[in-house]
């Protein structure tokens, strides 16, 4: 690609921000140009904004240090200088929805990890290797906004990720019935053990939103395109409890699952060592050349040892065995930040640009 995207991210100074920001350094097709923020971080540097918060174990890129940081709100000034932008911000809901719009209302395309806009009928909600085709309702969307070439897009919940892809790769089995616990590392609520020393040694049973989350999400990806917008599929019944555990990063999940049809543990393993998508036949830049691995050793996935495959973009799955009352049962592991967060975002846009929807301005 011979000159890159112009990228601006929006929320720029919190974990989710720092994370797309530490992910974008040398990224072969995406170049940071505008950070954004909440007023009181306007007009300072990115490293004086973000000072002793950086959350990230590898250090600043050197590139954004002195990107002068600018009003999230100054819609027209932060989008002016951009192609698309990255949304992360912390805002309430009514809030984020109604700045992504104006975003995109620029003619900016929105790639969002936020869930404000995840059960707006035509925005779609994408993991690029399971439901590509729902970015079909854009068409609809741009309509509605009244634009050429701004829209929103935006990721799933993080903790779907460690159970989703699998149950995807399963689909021709027809799962019916999937219950699942998740153990969701402190990360996902934008902390480290430095911001909530609380949780060291400490479980706590409670993720406020979270099993509606899990529960109603993964339908929504499994849903169809009707009537200019996403219709969210009636199969599986999805029940879950969330988490919060001392992990930093990983968010695992153990689930059990009824199918319509009888599988072989073999026949259930292939399809989850086979199961590709756009993101693999495309060969995007941070596409996992394998989305799913499967560990045989009765003691993985492991945070300590599995998270970070395939750079954090990979699901591991492992301990698949049947039941005594369900069909079968099994442990899945994502890197939440990267897979369920700012590394999902990423591979939307990367996808995006490849498919045409997002164009230099």
């Amino acid at each position: 690609m011979s000159e890159k995207f112009k990228v601006g991210i929006l929320g720029g100074t919190g974990m989710v921000g720092q994370r797309f920001i530490s992910l974008l350094e040398n990224h072969p097709w995406f170049e940071v140009v505008a950070i954004a923020a909440s007023p009181r971080s306007a007009g300072q540097t990115y490293e004086k904004a973000v000072a002793d918060r950086w959350k990230m174990t590898t250090p600043m890129p050197e590139n954004v240090k002195n990107i002068i940081v600018k009003n999230v709100n100054e819609v027209e000034e932060v989008s002016k200088d951009v192609d698309f932008v990255f949304s992360a911000v912390d805002m309430t809901k009514e809030e984020i929805r109604a700045i992504e719009e104006a975003y995109a209302k620029t003619e900016t395309p929105v790639v969002s990890n936020n869930s404000a806009h995840r059960w707006t009928p035509d925005v779609p909600m994408v993991v690029p290797e399971i439901n590509p085709e729902h970015l079909d309702v854009l068409d609809y969307q741009k309509k509605r906004l009244g634009t050429q070439k701004g829209f929103i897009v935006v990721k799933p919940n993080c903790s779907i990720q460690s159970y989703t892809p699998a149950l995807a790769a399963w689909k021709k089995f027809e799962p019916t019935l999937v219950v699942a616990t998740t153990y969701q590392a402190i990360s996902g609520a934008g902390k480290t053990f430095k911001d909530w020393p609380e949780m060291e040694g400490n479980i706590i049973p409670y993720i406020g939103g979270e099993e509606e989350k899990s529960e109603q999400e993964p339908l929504r990806i499994f849903g169809h395109l009707e009537n200019g917008q996403i219709v969210k599929a009636e199969a599986p019944l999805i029940t879950t409890q969330c988490i919060r555990v001392p992990v930093l990063n990983g968010h695992t999940a153990a689930a059990f699952v009824n199918f319509n049809k009888k599988a072989t543990k073999e026949e259930l393993i292939q399809a989850l060592e086979e199961f590709k998508g756009l993101p693999q036949e495309l060969d995007l830049p941070s596409a996992p050349k394998q989305f799913i691995q499967y560990l045989t050793d009765d003691d993985r996935p492991q945070v300590a040892l599995d998270v970070d495959y395939e750079r954090g973009y990979g699901v591991s799955i492992g301990r698949l065995r049947e039941d005594v009352h369900f069909d079968w049962k099994f442990v899945g592991l994502s890197h939440n930040t990267i897979r369920g967060a700012a590394g999902g975002g990423v591979l939307i846009a990367e996808l995006l640009v490849k498919q045409g929807y997002i164009e230099k301005k």
